[in-house]
């Protein structure tokens, strides 16, 4: 599984031999799952300390900015204006914007607005409007580090429907938080999710999912935010990765446009989108990004 010797350092950090740390859990909480056909996380996703401090770092840039956007989100506001402070306050505090060319996305944050699910690109001809909804989706590098989340943002005043849809979206994501506990399986956080969803009758996406992030943008395990019968990869202490559901009006379904990356509903009802970078922790999580 780790395949340490009893008197190497323990993977988990600690500085601990591993005889002394985990090798007791390891053997009796992780070697039955792995049996029962479970995938165990490789050792490279348990981040030590030093590690899990430089994504909180990185996450102050973070949260400082979808913090200040509460106040600057208002009608008449173009998507670029949100972009260029965006880049402005993420270089300005030592840090780069991870979605800036990655993999040939042109802008430094992502802007979804109303039936756009996800990776909305920022334009100067996009207008905010009264009513609207808008998710903004932020990933800061600081000293190699990364630390993702979003959140949902009402336009001046919106309908009944798009402040329910916000409110149980929230809901739905916070429920998948307290669904993290080490030695479960990653589906425990899509089956609550999807629980909260069936009560609206509301779509979950399937075609985008969480992902392990803090050395790299993207990474294991993947967390799908749906119900899921299949074994999944079991969450153990040390663990980051983010918790992030979609979730739409209708139809779960989606579609790209001919940008390559704006990712709308395929029946053109809303959707909405909360998400948070988490740690797995010895009795639960915490969340990096709050």
């Amino acid at each position: 599984m780790y395949r340490l010797s009893r008197n190497d350092k323990c993977w988990c950090g600690s500085g601990l031999k591993y005889k002394q740390c985990h090798e007791k859990s390891d053997e009796r909480i992780l070697m039955p799952l792995k049996r029962m056909g479970y995938p165990i996380p490789p050792r490279r996703l348990l981040l030590n300390k030093e590690q899990i401090q430089g994504i909180k770092e990185s996450a102050k840039i973070t949260v400082a900015i979808l913090d200040t956007l509460e106040e600057m989100v208002k009608p008449g506001m173009t998507t670029q204006e949100i972009d260029d402070f965006v880049h402005k306050y993420t270089v300005d505090n030592g840090g780069i914007p991870a979605p800036l060319n990655y993999e040939g996305f042109p802008k430094s944050c992502c802007t979804s607005i109303n039936d756009v699910i996800a990776h909305g690109i920022p334009s100067a001809k996009t207008k905010l409007k009264e009513g609207d909804i808008v998710n903004i989706d932020i990933t800061t590098i600081l000293n190699g580090y990364y630390s993702d989340a979003s959140r949902m943002y009402c336009v001046g005043k919106v309908s009944d429907e798009a402040k329910q849809l916000v409110e149980v979206t929230k809901e739905c994501m916070y429920a998948g938080i307290d669904a993290v506990k080490p030695y479960r399986p990653v589906s425990d956080i899509g089956n609550v999710i999807h629980d909260i969803a069936d009560k609206y009758n509301y779509g979950v996406v399937r075609d985008l999912c969480g992902h392990g992030v803090g050395i790299n943008f993207h990474d294991d395990p993947l967390v799908e935010h749906y119900r899921q019968k299949r074994p999944t990869m079991i969450m153990v202490p040390g663990m980051v990765f983010t918790i992030e559901p979609m979730i739409n009006q209708g139809t779960w379904r989606g579609r790209t446009l001919a940008d390559n990356w704006t990712f709308i509903t395929q029946d053109g009802r809303l959707s909405a989108q909360w998400e948070h970078t988490v740690l797995v922790t010895e009795d639960g999580c915490e969340i990096l990004t709050k």
